[in-house]
């Protein structure tokens, strides 16, 4: 009954630790691919060939459900897996959807035609590559109007955090937000469009003020995976057990995982 979420790296441990606790008795498989992180500067070839790759060694673990808890890999390659790659028995979900989801306030399911919403000006925080895709404009598009989102490609951030090095980490994001702001002064909400984005969420907060809605994807992919296995309980996969893999060096990445989660996480070569 194993559940797999896929990451670049290990910004997904986010999305992994949100949602093992919103559904405790449910196994998680996580795969991270450090050896390749990051993802954000790759071409959009690259990265459906290394998700795909990836996804297909959580099928092997049993995980007929497998969350892209990376953003660029939704970006760059969810939606041509979907058209042409996915068998019918299994299913590849990102992580755009309960983002647009909560900043429009409608379901997915909602097929009305788009609807003015409440936020008008949105600043979108994301890799390169994720930023280029215009992935995130573009699904929003069928949902809502009148809304300008500015989009600034955080590079370097994800390097830093994968390093350890938060104190750069720190000065990067504050980098990022003050260039957005020159060209979107007063942002109503900001999307935290990677998964590594959440472990810099009070940087984020700080430097935009107080007034500015921060929207994290950690929590709302929880809520929004545990609604979906609730109404398709039988895309739970036969896999019954929690493992962490990586195709990077596992002493290295465990270390590291273990400090991000602040508990001990053991990874095994994939």
């Amino acid at each position: 009954m194993a559940v797999g979420i896929f990451d670049s790296g290990l910004g997904g441990l986010t999305v992994l630790d949100a949602v093992a606790q919103k559904m405790p008795d449910v196994p998680f498989v996580y795969y991270g691919d450090n050896l390749h992180a990051p993802y954000g500067v790759r071409d959009a070839d690259d990265v459906y060939n290394l998700t795909t790759r990836a996804v297909e060694r959580l099928w092997e673990e049993g995980c007929d459900l497998v969350i892209l808890a990376c953003n660029t890999a939704s970006a760059a390659a969810l939606r041509r897996m979907q058209e042409s790659w996915i068998p019918e028995n299994k299913r590849v979900l990102g992580v755009f959807v309960p983002l647009i989801e909560a900043l429009t306030e409608r379901h997915w399911g909602d097929n009305s035609p788009p609807r003015e919403v409440a936020v008008k000006h949105v600043a979108l925080f994301a890799t390169p590559s994720t930023v280029a895709s215009r992935a995130f404009q573009r699904e929003l598009a069928f949902r809502a109007i009148g809304v300008d989102v500015e989009a600034q490609a955080c590079g370097g951030v994800v390097d830093a955090i994968e390093d350890g090095d938060m104190i750069l980490a720190d000065a990067m994001v504050r980098s990022h937000v003050d260039a957005l702001q020159r060209k979107m002064p007063n942002p109503g909400a900001a999307i935290l469009g990677c998964t590594h984005y959440p472990l810099m969420q009070d940087i984020f907060q700080d430097a935009l003020g107080p007034d500015v809605k921060v929207f994290s994807q950690a929590t709302l992919v929880a809520d929004s995976l545990a609604d979906y296995l609730q109404r398709h309980p039988k895309m739970i996969g036969p896999g019954e057990d929690s493992m962490f893999l990586t195709t990077g060096n596992a002493v290295k990445v465990s270390q590291r995982a273990t400090q991000f989660l602040r508990r001990k996480v053991v990874f095994e070569q994939a």
